[in-house]
């Protein structure tokens, strides 16, 4: 079947810039009646103030397939590579336990 005349079919478009992606290790995701937020911060050590790098906007129906999707793909990572190890961590861990930098 040709593409072209198959209306299904989405062009998705990846620029360089974003292909590089966003490192985050903290989520802090809120919500309202319409519509879920999740910011995506990168906390770095030594650092007291962390920045949201990413922040993404979806409405619930697609936070509930991103719920599935995610848990879905958790499934298929485990089966290939072992469970993965949830250690108990506070909310925010500021410190790293690495020695402060001096110059």
């Amino acid at each position: 079947m040709d593409d072209k005349n198959n209306p299904n079919q989405i062009n998705i478009e990846l620029p360089e810039d974003i292909a590089e992606g966003t490192y985050s290790n903290l989520a802090i995701i809120s919500h309202s009646h319409s519509e879920f937020v999740v910011d995506f911060v990168r906390l770095v050590p030594n650092v007291p103030k962390a920045k949201v790098k990413a922040r993404i906007i979806l409405t619930p129906d697609h936070a509930k397939r991103l719920m599935r999707a995610l848990a879905d793909n958790v499934k298929r990572y485990e089966a290939q590579f072992g469970a993965i190890d949830e250690q108990e961590q506070p909310a925010f861990p500021l410190n790293f336990s690495t020695p402060k930098a001096q110059a």
